[in-house]
């Protein structure tokens, strides 16, 4: 593209489903939005790629239960503008210890922001689930409104909505300068834009846009097994026999959480994950020996074998996934702090996907220097020390 004649809105650097969102709500405020994408679309080098990603109100935390509300209303709103079907609700089913503290916690949030779920006992899981094999003392909660999101087709209605709504996204550009200032100049391979204000939603590749901007945040990225486990009977475990996604909390023998997600993107395989993963170079997260970890996958298989017996124990398929983690697995949504014309959202932390809808407008409005629509106190830089201001 070459060089931009006049000043625009804003400028989003990274096309991910947190950048998309962003520039939707910029362009149907009538903003005049540029979405910069380094790579191709589609392409599945970050952590928005993919067909499917669990939907779910349930959270230990208040503030992301009440994000969901929003959330959902987002989500129906753009279906509806798309005409295609970008959601199906299955329910969710959080799995642990009767006395394990992370399900006591969900529930109470669940009871006290009103939203409608269900506490099972052993047998009740039993007569429900035949296919889910528990542990002694294991018990369930499910959290009716959960469900999939079609991810790929979101990501697809979105760049649409954007292009229709008069954004520009211009893939296949990498950003190689950022002047700050106002106007702020950023400079891809392709040519040179300015716009008032800048929205960095780089993901893995966040801080090497920051850094020559003085500013280095604590982000870690994983990169996660994306696995895929036969049926033994195809469909057993499909939403057409009303099953549900899963989160399995503290259970044996993982330490970190497993999700699973009923059959149906592939024709006979269950996604079921670990929500953990190991330190990658985002640069170089297609080399062979990085690809698999078998620890992970070990762990996988025996959760598989022992919870559910319906699936073959060893994984069908494995693809990887980039996840951007905070020290405390909260979100990053804030200004710079020298140039406040600079927004930055990262760290979604592998539970972002769902929650996009509002963060694209918290990151809009912080854009457009209008007053948050929710209490942001979670998700500022502040909270981590020593954050390279001595470089400012």
């Amino acid at each position: 593209m070459a060089a931009q004649k006049d000043l625009c809105d804003a400028i989003v650097i990274g096309a991910g489903i947190q950048g998309c969102f962003t520039a939707y709500h910029l362009a149907k405020h009538r903003k005049r939005v540029i979405l910069l994408e380094q790579f191709f679309l589609p392409h599945s080098r970050g952590s928005s790629h993919g067909q499917s990603r669990i939907i779910r109100r349930a959270y230990p935390e208040d503030f992301y239960t009440q994000m969901m509300d929003e959330c959902y209303q987002i989500w129906a709103q753009l279906e509806h503008e798309a005409g295609t079907q970008l959601h199906r609700q299955t329910g969710l089913l959080l799995l642990g210890m009767k006395e394990n503290s992370e399900l006591k916690t969900i529930q109470a949030t669940l009871s006290r922001q009103g939203v409608e779920h269900q506490c099972l006992s052993a047998e009740e899981l039993k007569q429900r689930f035949p296919n889910v094999l528990l542990a002694r003392g294991e018990v369930g909660v499910l959290d009716k409104s959960g469900g999939v999101l079609y991810a790929d087709k979101a990501l697809r209605a979105l760049q649409d909505a954007i292009r229709h709504l008069g954004g520009l996204v211009c893939d296949g550009e990498k950003v190689m300068e950022i002047k700050p200032g106002f106007p702020v100049t950023v400079k891809s391979t392709a040519g040179s834009y300015q716009a008032k204000s800048l929205v960095i939603t780089a993901g893995p590749w966040t801080n090497q846009l920051l850094r020559p901007l003085g500013i280095e945040l604590p982000l870690q990225t994983l990169r996660i097994n994306v696995c895929y486990w036969r049926e033994k009977v195809p469909g057993s475990y499909g939403v057409s026999q009303a099953f549900p996604c899963f989160l399995g909390l503290g259970l044996s023998p993982a330490p970190h959480h497993i999700y699973g997600l009923p059959s149906g993107e592939y024709p006979g395989l269950m996604k079921v994950c670990y929500h953990h993963g190991n330190n990658v170079d985002p640069e170089e997260r297609d080399c062979p020996e990085a690809f698999s970890d078998i620890q992970d996958v070990q762990i996988l298989g025996r959760f598989v074998r022992d919870h559910l017996p319906d699936l073959e124990p060893k994984p069908a398929l494995l693809e990887p996934c980039l996840y951007t983690n905070t020290p405390d697995e909260h979100f990053i949504l804030d200004r710079h702090p020298k140039y406040d014309n600079v927004v930055i959202g990262a760290g979604f932390s592998g539970h972002g996907f769902k929650l996009s809808p509002v963060v694209g407008k918290i990151l809009y409005e912080l854009s457009m220097k209008l007053t948050p629509s929710y209490d942001l106190t979670p998700f500022r830089m502040s909270r981590f020390p020593g954050l390279g201001k001595a470089h400012l």
